[in-house]
């Protein structure tokens, strides 16, 4: 989708706002050209130039358009010329000064109206597209997010957002705005003076095509600018959850080396940006004041040889031509934001274009259990042809059996459990549920079946019950403390300081280690899924931690369909069957017992972990 055609999505739902505010800016537009042609007639008055007036036939209209602001002059100083014969000039005056004090005052209620219903609109429609940033970080698939830096994401999805905001949404007043003022004012001139307007008009070509080259000049600045700043939050991210390793090998200077190399380069481009975007507002006012000066000395010149105009018709066209210098400095300023706006736009679109690469078929299958078995059959992944990941994998995961897969590391065990889990496709062969291929299966259906601990624990910021009800969002209190024991887990929430509702910091940092892999645990117990992931769950704690995750994994893989990769081979002898990956091939495979007779890949393993 075009960033243009995006925007127009967009706005679809909040199209109410933008004919509301077109509405009144339009009402705002006639006003502001009434409120000056009244200074009209007023000047005529306090200078004594106003022609007396035949009031004994009233103006008449023709019925053609042309004829229109024709017969409008002609009435009102019909209407003026008869007051001022009843009630005298002083007191007409007066109340031709009230009435343009109330056409101020209208215009500007009219002109607040128009800008605060363009805030509904500006603001709705920035909300729904950051939504739908979001929404699809949700939908991404592991791969892009291995690809693309975390921090360069949070950038687009508060800064560029912002810059799409400010640049394009906060520039739509003026876009929206400007034009009818421009419009309305220039009519009016070419009613007070055709040939003063044509002299005029020479300048707006100039303008347009310097404004035009500022765009075009600030788009790349901004684009370069908004990138610098992805790179910039995506050191920040590291270095915030960098910090033990950074000051254990005393690399500050380093880090801060890399940070002053991108915010040089963020202020480089920024500034670029910015001088191109402030040249646009005094080169418009410049050529605007250039050409009053120039309007002036002709009008001037007719004025003292052959008193073609009126002194006060002259001054209200000079007003008037005010009136459009200040919406065509706007208008040019707009333009030059949206140019910087549609950058960042471009960066956003990057991320809602992205294809998912995990398809889901016009028709998928539902599925509610696993009946049978799994099967991998023939896999084969790679990311390209000189990078095999797998090859030729084979593999039957029966009904409540649990599979440990052990292996050096960059063998393809934890490749194994992504195709599993569906975060990636694999490239060649198929893996079967039930006799149904998993890319047939519904996503959301598909998922619904498994659970996952991984090495990592991954919490959020929030209480712990909350972050083990995730696993199941209707389950009751009692059920999330049932879960909670079975990963022996209850006795040290019942120690904290809130129990169940303390909050446990970002990434579930006020915990031990251990302690964040038994939450992980009851977060999995809690969904009670029929296959369960356990990616090396265990590798990254100490052994008394160990023990208490090892006892709660048992107890949750008790008669459940289990594939388990393992680094410490002391957790998986239980394992119903064995299997051992080299290089993305299978060169072993049994029980324990088995594998540990044959004196080979997998004893040589155990031996060196002093196991046996």
């Amino acid at each position: 989708m075009k960033p243009f055609q995006r925007i127009l999505f967009f706005a679809k739902p909040h199209q109410r706002f933008l004919f509301a505010s077109i509405f009144f800016n339009i009402m705002y537009s006639v006003l502001n050209i009434f409120s000056v042609a009244t200074m009209l007639p007023i000047l005529g008055l306090m200078f004594g130039t106003v022609e007396k007036v035949d009031t004994s036939v009233a103006p008449k209209y023709s019925g053609r358009i042309v004829d229109f602001f024709g017969f409008a002059k002609d009435w009102a100083y019909y209407t003026i010329q008869t007051n001022i014969d009843q009630y005298g000039a002083v007191r007409v005056l007066a109340i031709l000064c009230a009435i343009t004090a109330v056409a101020f005052l209208l215009r500007n209620i009219f002109r607040y109206l128009g800008a605060y219903l363009l805030v509904n609109y500006r603001v709705g429609i920035t909300k729904d597209l950051r939504t739908a940033m979001y929404d699809k970080f949700l939908k991404l698939p592991v791969s892009f997010f291995t690809e693309k830096r975390k921090g360069d994401m949070m950038s687009r999805i508060s800064n560029d957002i912002g810059s799409v905001e400010n640049g394009i949404m906060g520039s739509l007043v003026d876009v929206i705005n400007s034009p009818f003022m421009i419009i309305t004012s220039l009519i009016t001139l070419f009613i007070l003076s055709p040939q003063l307007t044509l002299f005029s008009l020479l300048v707006f070509p100039v303008m347009g095509g310097l404004i035009g080259w500022v765009g075009k000049s600030l788009k790349k600045k901004a684009t370069a600018a908004q990138e610098e700043l992805g790179n910039l939050f995506s050191l920040v991210d590291e270095t915030l959850k960098s910090s033990k390793v950074i000051k254990i090998f005393n690399a500050d200077k380093i880090l801060k080396n890399r940070f002053n190399s991108t915010t040089d380069n963020w202020q480089k481009y920024a500034i670029g940006m910015s001088r191109r975007r402030e040249l646009a507002s005094p080169m418009s006012e410049f050529l605007g004041s250039v050409t009053i000066l120039i309007i002036t000395w002709f009008a001037g010149v007719q004025i003292l040889n052959a008193q073609t105009m009126e002194p006060e018709t002259f001054l209200v066209f000079i007003g008037m031509f005010f009136q459009i210098l200040d919406p065509a400095k706007k208008l040019s300023n707009a333009i030059s934001n949206i140019q910087g706006g549609m950058a960042s736009l471009d960066r956003v679109s990057e991320v809602l274009d992205y294809d998912l690469k995990i398809d889901e078929i016009e028709n998928p299958l539902p599925i509610s259990t696993l009946k049978d078995k799994i099967e991998f059959k023939n896999i084969g992944f790679f990311y390209d042809k000189d990078n095999v990941i797998l090859k030729n994998f084979n593999l039957v995961i029966p009904k409540g059996k649990t599979i440990a897969l052990v292996g050096q590391s960059g063998s393809g065990k934890t490749t194994i459990a992504n195709l599993l889990a569906r975060f990636y496709d694999v490239s060649e062969g198929e893996i079967l549920v039930d006799g149904q291929n998993i890319k047939n299966l519904k996503v959301t259906d598909y998922r619904n079946l498994l659970g996952m601990v991984t090495q990592e624990s991954v919490l959020f910021n929030d209480s712990v019950f909350n972050n083990i009800l995730m696993g199941k969002p209707s389950a009751t209190e009692d059920e999330v403390i049932s879960a909670a024991k079975i990963a022996n887990a209850h006795h040290f929430i019942d120690e904290l300081p809130e129990k169940y509702y303390t909050n446990i910091g970002d990434d579930g940092n006020k915990l031990s280690g251990g302690q964040k892999q038994r939450v992980s645990i009851a977060r999995a117990v809690l969904k009670n899924p029929p296959i369960m992931i356990l990616d090396e769950a265990t590798s990254a704690l100490d052994t008394e931690s160990e023990r208490f995750v090892q006892e709660a994994l048992e107890k949750m893989m008790e008669n459940r369909t289990s594939l388990v990769i393992a680094h410490r081979l002391s957790t998986i002898q239980k394992a119903d069957w064995i299997v051992v990956m080299e290089r993305g091939i299978i060169v072993e495979q049994g029980t324990h017992q088995e594998l540990f007779g044959k004196n080979g890949i997998y004893r040589k393993l155990v031996d060196l972990q002093n196991f046996g």
